[in-house]
């Protein structure tokens, strides 16, 4: 009896409490929908970090591999060389896109400047590689491409020193390669003088470049080659004596000069060989 008395008295208030339930929603109403909407800010919080996190792990893995095809690149572009086979330094020029469009698509300024500045230098290094001459009009249109990439890599890295730095000192590269050695180096000398770059490794690299400049602004002149000296062995020469019919003939004065001692010859030649018949015996 009491266990079903207790059944009836839950039974009662839960009508009693569904019967409220309106009234009180309409009492908390406030409370209800504060409530809701944290739940769904949080459940929104996390969904969008992870999703977030999945984006920049599939950013990271894109952009690793487009680097380390661009490394594959210049592999095969050397190799082709070595080989003597067709020049493919083109592939530089393909991977050099890849950064671009890579660049573009990107919400991280950071990562953009890294792809901008690597782009840049597969730009400047294909130039170096290529097996073909190259013309001036060629050499300035992708050596400005260069500098395009580099100074948007130095706008989006305003707040990373380090690779603004690294974006600067390809800048100085870029005069350089176009024969502006005096720009060069005032962007060398503007790195190593600017107190933001103190401490990074471009400082360094800026001024042994300043060092050096002077060995890269000098024409190189190849010298002729010396005259060597032929080595002749000079044969001993003999002097001759021509005939006069008016004067005796020096023997021994001739066989002086003579590689034979024409003294002996005289004594063969006159010598007779017994064996031989007597020229005055005729033959039978």
């Amino acid at each position: 009896m009491k266990s079903k008395h207790r059944h009836e008295l839950k039974t009662n208030e839960l009508a009693e409490w569904l019967a409220n339930f309106p009234q009180w929603i309409k009492e908390n109403q406030k409370t209800i929908i504060g409530v809701v909407v944290l739940i769904v800010v949080i459940i929104g919080f996390y969904s969008w970090k992870s999703f977030k996190s999945a984006v920049h792990e599939q950013e990271r893995l894109e952009f690793t591999g487009i680097l380390n095809s661009v490394s594959e690149a210049k592999m095969l572009t050397m190799d082709a060389q070595m080989r003597g086979n067709n020049d493919v330094s083109y592939l530089l020029l393909q991977r050099a896109g890849d950064l671009k469009k890579f660049a573009d698509k990107t919400g991280n300024d950071n990562i953009a400047a890294i792809a901008l500045i690597k782009q840049a230098d597969a730009i400047r290094t294909e130039l170096h590689y290529r097996m073909e001459d190259i013309t001036e009009k060629v050499l300035t249109e992708q050596i400005n491409q260069a500098k395009t990439s580099y100074t948007k890599a130095i706008e989006l890295s305003s707040s990373n020193n380090s690779l603004k730095a690294i974006a600067t000192y390809g800048l100085g590269l870029c005069a350089e390669e176009l024969g502006n050695f005096n720009e060069a180096r005032q962007i060398y000398q503007d790195i190593a003088d600017n107190p933001d770059f103190e401490g990074t490794a471009t400082v360094s690299q800026a001024k042994l470049r300043l060092k050096t400049m002077s060995d890269y602004e000098k024409d190189i002149v190849f010298l002729p080659a010396p005259i060597t000296e032929p080595d002749i062995t000079m044969s001993p020469q003999m002097q001759i004596i021509p005939a006069d019919s008016n004067m005796p003939l020096d023997m021994n004065s001739i066989g002086a000069n003579l590689p034979f001692d024409i003294n002996l010859a005289n004594i063969i030649s006159t010598q007779t060989d017994s064996n031989l018949p007597d020229s005055n015996v005729p033959i039978e």
